[in-house]
């Protein structure tokens, strides 16, 4: 039997397998190329790969290859190749051509023609006759790939992909094509758990995909049996004979190697996608041979009876816009479920996103890049065992707070956070007769009195007890887990030391801020609260914010603006919620302007004033207020404030700012513009919470500057005297 020249064709990064495949099927002088495999064999070798390839896209027969350097070197090199050896007059043909780095032919379609002019005419010249032309399925399938100067002319065998089986609903769109599928159960060594009993478990199996190629491998189930379709068939030199003696000899394989098939099962969330893929093993055969069921991935278990095996799937890859958040969290859950549920098993899935295996939490061998189609993929391939889990380090502050809590669910705790629950305790007793004399509502109970318990629990009391806990950013010479372990032995211990549901206990995540980071909004519960303070009413928040709206270190100035403002003028410069110009209106304040950049704290602003009934000459201003301030310290006449309240950020660089600010290099010529609005006798409260801030005293020598830090602490944040600074400033 002659020998031949074959290519078979497959997708990148998968010609290792394919010329495994190819060597095990008897083909000599096996060569891997980009994006295939050369090989030499006979009439039967072509066949078999036809038949058995599970990663092949095509199998091509080499018919000549030759020099290309004008549009006529093609058609003359095509019109060399005797035709009538090949097809019929009355026969169809197809030409698929392709062209790289060949300035004489580069428009495949044009290159396509060419190729299709030289057979017609030679078929014409001899017979009068030319062939039809057949896209769909043709007689024989014409294939050109034009490198450079050099065109390799082929038979193709397949005729179409061979990824397609057979057994697919052609009208449903697949994620991932057969042969991928089989590709990433063939380096994962499903052939060896297989034949050792093992079971395969596709948790999100879709249409069906893996589960069938799986089965096909277990079961010697040769991929290309149900198709009805191939290049050959049509082709002069086909031997029908030869054809059907391997096409027996596969379906006596598949039948023994059905009787032997372990377990294999399917779950998925979609009843449509359930409905298609027991359709898809219907079309296959396999009725009765793999289980498919309707089962979310939070539910996915194995039965005692399941061997422990093989799970594998194509779990989303989250890439589209808005996606990756939600899928994050899937494999979380996924991630959860093997390690709780599958201990001992094998796992391998195919993803897009490395950081999304990386929230599995479970470590994997060395990843493996395959393509999807075009996409780049890494294959993982986990052994499901305890030594390698780990706690993924959570993305965000969001997911952070998350994964704390689910700790706090699970009560996985720290087991020393007793000695959390009983400072919090000492605390507690000590604060109380000075909570009750003050009439204090709201306050701050730990500030990370302990060194291995870093927050800050505040205490919020209105129809109900709320704590709003921050914990502050860790060093990166602390254990990620440990650390989680302990936020989460506290948030046990704050509800039970307080009797409070754990419902009404939320988590922060407090981190060196940027920018105007303290603004950024964290979620959109809408979910506000009523506190009360000096008599006065505020909405909170405990969710949507890294600040409730409150500052409660804030609370004694205010306390003294309520005090002072009996028939002032007040101004209110980046006001935040404006809690203390509702302070200053109930306190008597003939009028007050509050100044913030921020829609949505003008409008939270407003509700305050609403809910205090507040009415009268009381304005809410939005604007840049170091823009607002510098054009009030120079218009003539200049406003006039008796009572002003300045507590601007550390550093800002908003979007809606020309400039940065920055209040250690600023704060002089912020305050010489606040000083010009200052009517006689005035009094200017500035605030920072800048630790590392110092006043320039020479440069403001105009001004009385009177430093009152330690009388604005309140006692309920004396442990820590740096919290902020203030100075009582007149002309």
């Amino acid at each position: 039997m002659s020998q031949y020249q074959l290519f078979a064709t497959t997708p990148k990064a998968m010609e290792g397998i394919l010329a495994a495949e190819i060597e095990a099927l008897g083909g000599q002088q096996v060569q891997q190329k980009m994006a295939g495999v050369a090989f030499q064999g006979d009439l039967a070798m072509a066949y078999k790969a036809c038949l058995w390839s599970r990663t092949a896209n095509r199998i091509l027969l080499l018919l000549g290859s030759f020099e290309v350097k004008s549009q006529q070197d093609l058609y003359d090199g095509v019109n060399r190749i005797n035709w009538f050896e090949h097809l019929e007059p009355d026969d169809s043909l197809a030409v698929s051509f392709s062209s790289k780095n060949n300035p004489a032919i580069n428009n495949t379609h044009f290159g396509a023609l060419k190729v299709k002019d030289a057979i017609v005419d030679q078929m014409r010249a001899k017979f009068d006759k030319r062939p039809n032309i057949d896209t769909e399925r043709p007689s024989i399938r014409i294939n050109v790939y034009l490198h450079n100067e050099t065109a390799q002319l082929s038979l193709d065998l397949s005729g179409e992909s061979l990824h397609k089986r057979g057994y697919r609903d052609v009208s449903i769109a697949a994620p991932i094509k057969e042969n991928l599928a089989a590709a990433i159960l063939l380096r994962t060594g499903w052939p060896k758990i297989a034949a050792a009993g093992g079971s395969l478990l596709d948790p999100m199996c879709g249409s069906g995909t893996m589960l069938l190629e799986g089965a096909m491998i277990a079961a010697d189930y040769a991929p290309g049996l149900l198709r009805d379709y191939y290049g050959f068939l049509g082709w002069k030199k086909h031997d029908a004979e030869l054809w059907q003696n391997l096409l027996a000899d596969a379906n006596q394989r598949r039948d023994m190697g059905l009787k032997t098939l372990p377990v294999i099962v399917g779950f998925d969330q979609d009843r449509h996608t359930v409905a298609t893929a027991l359709q898809h093993v219907e079309n296959a055969g396999l009725q009765g041979k793999i289980h498919i069921e309707k089962r979310d991935i939070a539910d996915a278990a194995a039965a005692e009876s399941w061997p422990k095996g093989l799970i594998a799937c194509n779990p989303p890859y989250g890439e589209r816009l808005g996606e990756e958040a939600e899928t994050a969290e899937l494999y979380r859950r996924f991630g959860e479920v093997l390690k709780s549920r599958f201990g001992g098993w094998q796992a391998t899935m195919i993803i897009s996103n490395p950081e999304l295996g990386f929230r599995l939490g479970l470590r994997s061998q060395k990843p493996i890049t395959l393509f999807n189609g075009a996409l780049e993929c890494k294959l993982l391939r986990f052994n499901i065992e305890e030594k390698s889990f780990f706690e993924p380090k959570a993305k965000s502050q969001q997911e952070r707070i998350e994964q704390i809590g689910r700790r706090t669910q699970a009560e996985q705790v720290d087991t020393q956070a007793e000695m959390f629950g009983n400072r919090l305790r000492k605390n507690l007793k000590k604060l109380n007769k000075w909570v009750k004399q003050n009439q204090i509502h709201c306050y701050r109970v730990y500030d990370a009195d302990l060194p291995e318990y870093a927050v800050a629990v505040d205490v919020y009391q209105g129809e109900q007890t709320w704590v709003n806990v921050q914990e502050y950013e860790s060093p990166k010479t602390i254990d990620p887990a440990k650390a989680n372990q302990r936020l989460a032995g506290a948030m046990v211990e704050i509800p039970k030391v307080l009797g409070i549901p754990k419902e009404q206990v939320f988590l922060k995540i407090r981190r060196k801020q940027k920018n105007t980071d303290q603004y950024e909004k964290q979620g959109d519960s809408g979910r506000f609260h009523v506190i009360e303070e000096g008599g006065c009413k505020f909405w909170v928040n405990f969710e949507d914010y890294l600040d409730t709206g409150l500052f409660l270190d804030h609370r004694p100035i205010r306390m003294l603006i309520q005090q002072q403002a009996q028939g002032k003028r007040f101004l209110n410069l980046f006001a935040y919620t404006g809690s203390a110009s509702v302070l200053a209106a109930m306190g008597g304040a003939a009028s007050s302007v509050t100044v913030d950049m921020s829609n949505t704290y003008l409008d939270w602003a407003k509700r305050n004033f609403d809910l205090n009934g507040i009415r009268g000459d009381h304005k809410l201003v939005r604007a840049n207020c170091l823009t607002w301030l510098a054009e009030q310290a120079v218009a003539k006449p200049a406003a006039q404030f008796d009572l002003i309240f300045l507590d601007p950020p550390t550093f800002s660089n908003s979007k809606k700012m020309d400039d940065a600010f920055d209040v250690q290099n600023d704060h002089v010529q912020l305050l010489k513009n606040a000083a010009a609005i200052l009517a006689p006798g005035g009094i200017l409260y500035f605030s920072t919470n800048f630790r590392r801030f110092k006043m320039d005293a020479v440069s403001l020598a105009g001004l009385n500057i009177e430093d009152i830090s330690a009388a604005t602490i309140p006692e309920d944040f004396a442990r820590d005297p740096k919290i902020h600074y203030c100075w009582r400033i007149s002309r």
